[in-house]
């Protein structure tokens, strides 16, 4: 039997901003109080566009598996990243983005100074236990003039935050059932990841942690 580390959150705790550089912040447990109703929205979401685990270009499966709602979902395969209208594995338009997902994006982005984030992007990643995402740059969006919001929702999770060089020392910092991450302006190119996500059970995801990101494409 396997033994799983609990995480619950039975009282509240207030929303704080925790600054990591500049143009970069945590809303500690901004999407708190809607996380009930996201997560039931990417149920939803999953059932129609289900999880997969996607190729890299250079023939790696991603350890992440992956979905997107919106008018684009973000795609990889062996012949590279991009955006794309249509789900490859269905050939349909992905599903609409949720309103109360893009409302909170947009307050997000608009309380860490960003006020004009329109997004048309949300990508669903779904985090098994052990699974991690390499430091990488969110460079495939046509106009990095704005920011990427990303929701953090079930087991916590160690967020790597380091400079524009792949060896500029990173922050390491846990992200918690709630908590929102906004970055852009001068730290739009800043180097990300998740370390491995660790043993644990929590009641909103089970043995998961759901991230929400969130990316303006047209």
């Amino acid at each position: 039997m396997m033994n799983f580390e609990l995480f619950d959150q039975s009282e509240p705790p207030d929303t704080f901003c925790q600054i990591l550089a500049s143009g970069a912040v945590i809303l500690r447990h901004f999407a708190l109080h809607q996380a009930e109703q996201i997560l039931s929205e990417v149920s939803r979401v999953s059932e129609q566009m289900p999880f997969r685990h996607m190729i890299t270009p250079g023939g790696y499966e991603m350890s992440v598996a992956m979905t997107n709602c919106g008018r684009f979902g973000w795609v990889t395969d062996r012949s590279g990243y991009r955006y794309s209208e249509l789900d490859p594995l269905s050939g349909k338009a992905w599903i609409s983005m949720p309103p109360i997902c893009y409302q909170l994006a947009v307050e997000a982005a608009s309380q860490a100074g960003f006020n004009d984030f329109q997004p048309d992007a949300c990508l669903i990643n779904r985090y098994d236990i052990g699974a991690k995402m390499s430091l990488h740059q969110d460079k495939d969006e046509p106009d990095l003039n704005h920011p990427i919001v990303s929701m953090s929702f079930g087991l916590p999770a160690k967020f790597q935050f380091g400079g524009l060089s792949r060896s500029d020392k990173t922050q390491n910092v846990m992200l918690t059932h709630g908590d929102v991450v906004v970055w852009g302006g001068e730290s739009r190119l800043a180097y990300h990841g998740i370390l491995p996500i660790r043993k644990g059970y929590h009641p909103a995801t089970g043995e998961h942690r759901i991230n929400l990101t969130f990316r303006q494409i047209k």
